[in-house]
Order: C-alpha cells, then sequence, then structure tokens
C-alpha cells in the first residue's frame, strides 16, 4: 500500500515536472515565433523604408531652405541669406582630422552599430537614473542624419521611433563612409553654416579641405551647441570645448597625447567677420526686388539656390560708409546714395551703424530738402522762358501773407538769375515760384520723380514738402543725364544653381522730361552754385554741379550733384526731428559729398558740362521741337511768361518758344489773347 502511494507521488512529480517544461517549450516556441515575426517586420520595414529613400546623388543636393547670396559688381560676395552650404566634400577630401574628431566626439561606436546603438542606448538610460534627468543622449551619426535631413526637433516617442527606422533604412542603403560623407556635408554646425566646407570658411576664412586638427576640433565641438559654442560669438568658449574635444580623441585613440598637446588652440586664426552695417541698408532695398523681377511662371516651391549680382561697388560703398560716419554731427544720422550715369546704385548708406538701427533713411525717411527744392523751381523757370543771365531782384516780398527771409536777413538788390541760385536767395525762388504758378513747380518735380504728396503753398520753393534722398537723387541724375529720366537699380542678373539666368537687367531708353535748353541751364546754376555759391566745399577739382539744401532751425543738412557721370546725395539730421547746431548744406553734407566723389570717379575721365545751348529768341532748335513734340514729351506748362510776370514786349526777353509753335505742338487751340495758363494737377 505504502508502496503504490510512493509510485504515485512520483507519477505525480514526474507529470508536473512533463507539464512545466511542455508550457515553457510552448512559450519558448511562440516567443520565438512572435520574434521571428517582429524580427520579419522590422525587416521589412527596414527595406521598404530603405526603397523610399532617394539615392545618395540626390541626398548631395537637397537642402532645406533657399540661399541666397548677394554679390557685389565685381563678384565679390556681400551677404548670404538663409543656409550656406559651402562646396561639397567628397570622403576622400575631408581631412581625417575632421572625421575622427566628429566619430569620437559624437558617436564612438559609429563603425560598430547597425545605425542604433543599443549599448549607448543604455549609457543614457544609466545617466538618467543617475542623475534625474537626461544629460547624454544615445543618438548614433546616422540617427542625427535622419534627423537633418528628414526630420525635426521634437522630443516625441513618435518622431524618435521614426529616426531609429530611418537610421537603420540608411545603414541598409548606404556604406559607412557615405554616411559620414553625408553627415559632415549636411549637418549645422551654426551661423548659418551647414557641411564642414560652409563652416571653414564662415570661421576660419579658407575651405574646408584645408582643415588643421585644431580647426577640426572647434568645428566638432559646434554640433552640441553651435550657438553656445560659436567662435564668433564666443571665442573662449569654442577654445575650452575643443580642448574636450581633443581629449576625448586621445581616449579614443584617434590621436595620441603628443598630437593634441602639440595643438595651440589659442594661436587658431578665426576669419573676420564681414562688416554688414551699411551693406545691409543696400541689400534691405534691392532683394525685395526679386519678388517682381524674377519670372512669374517660376515654382515658388523650387528652392534652387540664387545668386544675385549687383550693381553696389564694395570700394565706393566703403569710402560712402566713411564719408557718413567722418562728417555726420554728433546725435544725428547720416544717408547716401549714389547713381552712375545709367541708374545702377553704387553706394548706399541709410545710417551710421545698421546694427544699432536698421531704419533705411536713404529710402524711407521722410525729410524737408530746403533749398534743395529749388531745382525744380528754378527749372520751372527755365522752361517757362528765363534765362540765367536775366536780371532779378533780391528785396523783401509777400506772397499771400507769407514772407521768405534770405539766410542771414540780408537782400542783394538786383542781380541775375544765376547769382541767385548760386547764393540760394530765397526770395527770388518766391518770385519765380509766384510767376510761373507753385502748380507748375509741383509738376516739374513730379515729373522727375518726386512721389511723395506737394503742397502748393507758396512756402513749398523752400522746400517745406517731405522727400526721400532716394528720390531727390533720381532727379538730380536725370538732370545730369541732360534731361533724360533715369531709373534707379540694384539688381544686374539673378543666376539659378545649376547656372540658368532667370533676370537680367536691361537698359531701357529714358523719357525726355525737359528740353536740352533746360537741362543746360540748370546745370549751368548747379556748376555755378559749387564754384563761386553755398556749395563750395563740394569741390573736388573737377567739374561739379550740385546744390545745398539746408531746413529752418537747421534740422536737415543736404548736398546733391554729380560729376562725371556719378550722381550722389547726402542728407543729414536728427530722426526726431530736433535741430542740429551748425548743420547746414554747404558745410558737413557738401564735405561728405566731396571726400566720397574723389573716390567715385577718380578712375573716369573729366567730363566739362555742356551748358553752352545758346536758342534764337523766337523759336527752338529742331532737335528740341522733336522732343516737345514725341509721344514722351513733355511740355510746358507756362509759356512766354517773363522775369516780371508779364507778356513779352520788344524790351524784355523773347520766350523760349513763341505760342504759336506751341498751339501747333500740343494741339491746344485758342489765340495769344485768351489762351489761359495750363494748371497741371498735383496729389497733394
Amino acid at each position: 500500500m505504502a508502496r503504490q502511494n510512493r509510485r504515485g507521488s512520483g507519477d505525480s512529480e514526474r507529470e508536473s515536472s512533463t507539464g512545466l517544461r511542455g508550457f515553457l517549450k510552448k512559450v519558448a516556441i511562440w516567443t520565438g515565433a512572435v520574434g521571428l515575426l517582429v524580427l520579419i517586420t522590422a525587416f521589412a520595414a527596414v527595406w521598404f523604408e530603405a526603397q523610399q529613400l532617394p539615392d545618395f546623388d540626390t541626398m548631395k543636393t537637397s537642402q532645406n531652405g533657399q540661399t541666397i547670396l548677394v554679390r557685389a559688381r565685381d563678384g565679390s560676395e556681400l551677404f548670404a541669406m538663409g543656409p550656406s552650404y559651402g562646396k561639397w566634400l567628397s570622403y576622400q577630401d575631408i581631412p581625417s582630422e575632421m572625421k575622427a574628431a566628429i566619430v569620437a566626439t559624437e558617436d564612438r561606436r559609429f563603425r560598430d552599430h547597425i545605425g542604433i546603438d543599443p549599448i549607448g542606448v543604455l549609457r543614457s538610460f544609466y545617466v538618467r537614473a543617475q542623475k534625474g534627468k537626461w544629460r547624454q543622449g544615445g543618438s548614433t551619426l546616422t540617427q542625427q542624419l535622419a534627423r537633418t535631413i528628414f526630420l525635426n526637433n521634437d522630443r516625441t516617442w513618435n518622431r524618435k521611433a521614426r529616426e531609429a527606422l530611418i537610421a537603420l533604412a540608411l545603414e541598409f542603403k548606404f556604406s559607412k563612409d557615405e554616411i559620414l560623407e553625408l553627415y559632415l556635408n549636411k549637418v549645422y554646425f551654426g551661423g548659418g553654416a551647414y557641411g564642414v566646407d560652409a563652416a571653414a570658411r564662415k570661421f576660419f576664412g579658407h575651405e574646408g579641405k584645408q582643415l588643421s586638427l585644431g580647426e577640426a576640433a572647434i568645428i566638432a565641438g559646434l554640433v552640441k551647441a553651435p550657438s553656445h559654442y560659436s567662435p564668433t560669438a564666443d571665442q573662449q568658449a569654442a577654445i575650452d570645448r575643443a580642448k574636450v574635444v581633443l581629449e576625448v580623441m586621445v581616449d579614443a585613440g584617434a590621436i595620441t597625447p603628443a598630437q593634441a598637446d602639440g595643438v595651440d588652440l589659442q594661436s587658431v586664426k578665426l576669419a573676420a567677420e564681414a562688416s554688414q552695417s551699411t551693406v545691409r541698408y543696400f541689400t534691405d532695398w534691392a532683394l525685395p526686388q526679386l519678388d517682381v523681377l524674377l519670372p512669374e511662371t517660376r515654382d515658388p516651391n523650387n528652392h534652387d539656390n540664387l545668386e544675385v549680382w549687383t550693381t553696389l561697388d564694395p570700394k565706393l560703398q566703403n569710402a560712402a560708409t566713411s564719408a557718413i560716419k567722418g562728417y555726420t554731427p554728433k546725435d544725428a544720422q547720416g544717408a547716401l546714395v549714389s547713381m552712375d550715369r545709367d541708374g545702377a546704385v553704387l553706394a548706399m548708406v541709410g545710417g551710421q551703424d545698421y546694427v544699432a538701427s536698421n531704419y533705411n533713411r536713404a529710402t524711407n525717411a521722410l525729410r524737408q530738402p530746403g533749398s534743395a527744392w529749388k531745382l525744380f523751381v528754378y527749372m520751372a523757370a527755365l522752361e517757362a522762358g528765363v534765362k540765367p543771365d536775366d536780371p532779378v531782384v533780391d528785396q523783401p516780398v509777400t506772397i499771400d501773407g507769407w514772407s521768405p527771409r534770405n539766410s542771414g536777413g540780408t537782400y542783394a538788390g538786383q542781380i541775375d538769375v544765376r547769382t541767385a541760385f548760386a547764393y540760394s536767395k530765397n526770395t527770388v525762388a518766391a518770385q519765380l515760384g509766384q510767376q510761373v504758378t507753385f502748380d507748375a513747380v509741383a509738376a516739374m518735380a513730379r515729373r522727375f520723380g518726386i512721389s511723395t504728396p506737394i503742397s502748393t503753398n507758396p512756402s513749398m520753393v523752400l522746400g517745406s514738402n517731405d522727400v526721400r534722398v532716394i528720390d531727390m537723387v533720381k532727379a538730380f541724375a536725370a538732370v545730369s543725364a541732360r534731361g533724360t529720366s533715369v531709373e534707379p537699380y540694384g539688381i544686374v542678373k539673378v543666376v539659378a544653381s545649376d547656372g540658368r539666368v532667370l533676370y537680367e537687367h536691361a537698359q531701357k531708353q529714358g523719357q525726355t522730361l525737359v528740353a536740352p535748353f533746360v537741362s543746360a541751364g540748370i546745370t549751368d546754376l548747379l556748376q555755378t552754385a559749387v564754384n563761386i555759391g553755398t556749395g563750395r566745399a563740394a569741390q573736388i577739382g573737377r567739374p561739379v554741379a550740385g546744390k545745398t539744401g539746408t531746413t529752418s532751425s537747421n534740422k536737415d543738412g543736404w548736398f546733391l550733384g554729380f560729376s562725371s557721370g556719378v550722381t550722389t546725395g547726402v542728407w543729414m539730421g536728427r530722426d526726431d526731428a530736433k535741430a542740429v547746431p551748425g548743420l547746414q548744406g554747404g558745410t558737413a553734407p557738401a564735405r561728405a559729398f566731396a571726400q566720397y566723389m574723389k573716390v567715385a570717379v577718380a578712375q573716369r575721365p573729366i567730363e566739362p558740362f555742356e551748358t553752352q545751348l545758346t536758342l534764337p529768341d523766337w523759336q527752338l532748335e529742331p532737335d528740341d521741337m522733336a522732343n516737345l513734340s514725341g509721344p514722351d514729351a513733355y511740355v510746358p506748362t507756362d509759356e512766354g511768361a517773363s522775369p516780371d510776370g508779364n507778356n513779352p514786349t520788344d524790351n524784355q526777353p523773347a520766350p523760349a518758344a513763341n505760342p504759336d509753335f506751341l498751339d501747333n505742338a500740343t494741339g491746344r487751340q485758342g489765340d495769344n489773347n485768351t489762351r489761359k495758363r495750363a494748371q497741371p494737377s498735383v496729389g497733394i
């Protein structure tokens, strides 16, 4: 009986043991099956993801965002917008020091893992458990590459899973050398620089092929925190980080301790940052024009890199910057615009310091031009028949209750028009404006490109209307072009990354704004103002024509003029329009003009002005008749007015054109007794 019990107990134990083994076997089989299924699924997912990846050449050319490289007229680089990628370096061209530094610093087991590194992941979790926070990432170089090209930096589990899958696919499709080549040409190193070559050029001023061990250590150290360790932002922080990189390289066996000790990081020469203090005023004005200049058929989603070739002359830009900084009074601002004879903007300064204030006073500020506005008063008078030698009287006058005064409060009595302009006599300008009508003066200003509102009250002849510097320079440039319109432009051509020319500036024939005798007459007056008048400080040893401008209480000072095909305007004043003691157009602005123009025209031939055009008393020259009757011509609005405002007589200067000719040329009807003065419409 006892034997039976013992037998039954043993059988039960054996059955229990057999059942456990069977259960474990089933668990193992199912676990293996599930594991195999997961493995097959994972492999299939990686294979499918690999098929979706671009090929290597496509990966090389793909870029995040568009880079716009702005070049000066001589081809030198002015400014780059957007990410900078530099030149693509093949694996063989990347210095071994750079490859060793990045692998040792970012992924020491790069050659051993399959895209994700379980050891690195476990290590990061271990540090997390010890420190209570994430101190060490487990991402491999391949995962970083996946994130750089295909993903963002969101810290979500979904993004991390996607990153891991793409990393596995990259390892499946590409070799280790190819992955490292992609990484070192695409990773962000700060300062807008993507890739080793761009970083080398930005921080050290040479191409990536020439990196030394010290430079490679600095660049490798940037990946962890590009903005914090940037050598241009904090040189010492970059050096301290590079020391850590060298220590890590020694620990990884990439270099010897002697090699590390031989690197003098303090002696690594950084590239000087290109000054953007004034160039950016120009690029801020020119680059928005791309929206209009580039073809409408261009795909807006096409992120081709662009090279924008501009009209800016670096030498003249430096000269302009120096002139404005050197002569602008304390606590004031200065602006300068300089144009070539075809409208190409050679230099533009919108303020003393772009970093301190990016407000472009050359193109956006509205300021009163003072006596520089007399350009339009005297052109309207010349067109109406007044001549430079005509007599005028400098004396107190009152027009509609307004009584202008000359600077200094003195009056010269009877003088001629040329002298009145040269010494900027306000009373004479007021009389001429009343004689030809203030509407005619406003129309002349509109004709020459003044785009701001114009009031036609009597004080407008002394420059009480707000204008922009670039518009005034445009007007003076048209005078320099013998009365033909000149349109300022800053972009010469735009080239795509594949060499296609997307836009090229085409020269256009300017519109005839005034007859040659008017442009000759005003040039005569402008030249006299510089030779003997208020603009004497603008003399540069060759013919210069120009005009000063000073507003009440010395709030604004101007000088605008031209010589040898270059037209330049200078403005100075305070942004808050407070008075600047001692500021007059004939002082600091004229001197800044002269300093700049000596550089601007130094390599140009001396060009005398054509101011000796003589007209018959009773009609215009045949060429002038053609100008006035052409489809693009502007026709004088005040015919036959003489300096005293009466109709011409035998004892008074004859009009520039007789009434019958003007009637025929313009198609107007009427006779001499019923003719009325044309009143051009003016935007107020």
